[in-house]
């Protein structure tokens, strides 16, 4: 028992002491005021002021007892209300909770007080706070790819990829592409490239003999008693590098703009072409029915699993880093996002709101459970000491406003007598 319990406690036996004495009082004043009624008649009066003094602090001090037990043990019926009525209290407040508790109304002004938002982005602008979250979601995420990979997922979400990927239409998405990568100019770059990867070929002897030997061998015979060859291939060398250079160093040269119309044509036909279209979606058939790429799925989860238990483990991880400054950052910015906040607290309220109409039946039944497996006379106790208080104050009072109402019924029949 607490020290709160015995206040409690002390407080009670003490009011069960002032309301005893007053009803014994009351009893003894009756008894002597009644003795002394025919000699001295003004004790008529306080006779009436006892008598019904003394039946209201019994009929309190009844009602008190047959609140919790039954008077004296007789078995009176409607006693021991308490005890008798369990089932009935325990179904009663289980329903009064879930009416006038877990009413949508009233349930969803509560929550419209909370600022889930703030509290979160609370929460999560404390880096460390942030870090414990990113290194709890961490170690539940190989759980969570192992039980998948031992499930038939895996297997349906590559199912659904090869179907997504199936279902694309390749020459318009690979036009935008193209579109995207000339908007800028970038495929001259890609041009650049070539340029050079000629250039570098130029400049291979390996690749020089054998354009040598081609041109020996168109050469007549008598070309090739004076080397002609050497002199061809040279000068085509040299003809070959000075016209890269010129287009290297000329922005707006003529073969830069064939190559700008050539990929603008060959966009167009991308797009808009029947035939281009269909020999991209014949490529991409071929490609998707090969067995290198159906496993190409189950090899990029092999590695992504592989890499997250890596990841996982390892002291220094960097996805545990990113995701705890990703979650830090997001913390911070709802701070200063009032929109955002607001939508997160709407969604707090429905959610929550309609998450409690659900389980308010289920709360309900497990108040009235729990109040049916409740001791009784623990319970009583329980109840006596809380409130047990007041009832002694009920006899009390009982006992004095009992007094006055005879006293007052005594002094209307004397008038009455008078009259």
């Amino acid at each position: 028992m607490t020290d709160r319990d015995r206040d409690k406690l002390a407080g009670l036996r003490k009011a069960k002491v002032v309301a005893t004495s007053l009803l014994v009082g009351s009893v003894s004043l009756m008894v002597v005021s009644k003795l002394l009624e025919a000699r001295y008649p003004a004790f008529g009066y306080v006779a009436a002021f006892a008598e019904a003094a003394t039946i209201g602090g019994l009929a309190d001090w009844y009602a008190v007892v047959a609140l919790f037990k039954r008077p004296m043990g007789l078995p009176i019926p409607h006693t021991a209300i308490i005890q008798q009525n369990q089932g009935r209290i325990a179904d009663s407040l289980g329903e009064f909770v879930e009416t006038n508790f877990l009413a949508p109304e009233p349930v969803a002004a509560k929550l419209r007080e909370v600022d889930f938002a703030s509290l979160i982005s609370e929460w999560l602008s404390d880096p460390a706070k942030s870090g414990s979250l990113s290194r709890f979601v961490l170690k539940l995420v190989p759980q969570a790819m192992a039980s998948m990979d031992n499930s038939r997922l895996k297997d349906f979400v590559s199912e659904r990829l090869m179907e997504q990927v199936g279902g694309l239409k390749i020459a318009p998405i690979a036009a935008q592409l193209l579109s995207a990568v000339t908007a800028d100019g970038r495929h001259q770059k890609l041009l650049d490239q070539l340029l050079g990867a000629i250039e570098t070929i130029l400049t291979d002897q390996a690749a020089l003999d054998g354009i040598r030997d081609k041109i020996r061998q168109e050469l007549p015979s008598l070309f090739k008693l004076f080397q002609a060859d050497a002199y061809l291939l040279k000068k085509i060398i040299a003809s070959t590098g000075s016209f890269l250079d010129d287009v290297r160093g000329d922005p707006d040269h003529a073969l830069r703009r064939e190559f700008d119309r050539f990929v603008q044509a060959f966009i167009i036909n991308l797009r808009d072409s029947p035939d281009y279209a269909e020999r991209a979606e014949k490529l991409k058939r071929d490609l998707l029915g090969r067995q290198e790429v159906r496993g190409l799925a189950q090899e990029m989860w092999k590695s992504l699993t592989a890499f997250l238990e890596r990841d996982a483990q390892s002291p220094e991880s960097r996805i545990e880093a990113h995701l705890a400054g990703l979650l830090t950052d997001i913390g911070r910015k709802l701070a200063t996002d009032e929109r955002m906040s607001r939508e997160i607290n709407q969604g707090f309220v429905v959610a929550l709101s309609a998450f409690v109409e659900q389980q308010k039946s289920s709360a309900s039944t497990f108040i009235a459970d729990q109040v049916k497996s409740w001791d009784m006379q623990q319970m009583i106790r329980l109840m006596e000491l809380n409130i047990g208080r007041d009832l002694q104050y009920i006899r009390l009072n009982g006992t004095l406003i009992g007094g006055l109402a005879g006293l007052v019924l005594h002094v209307i029949e004397v008038l009455f007598r008078l009259a």
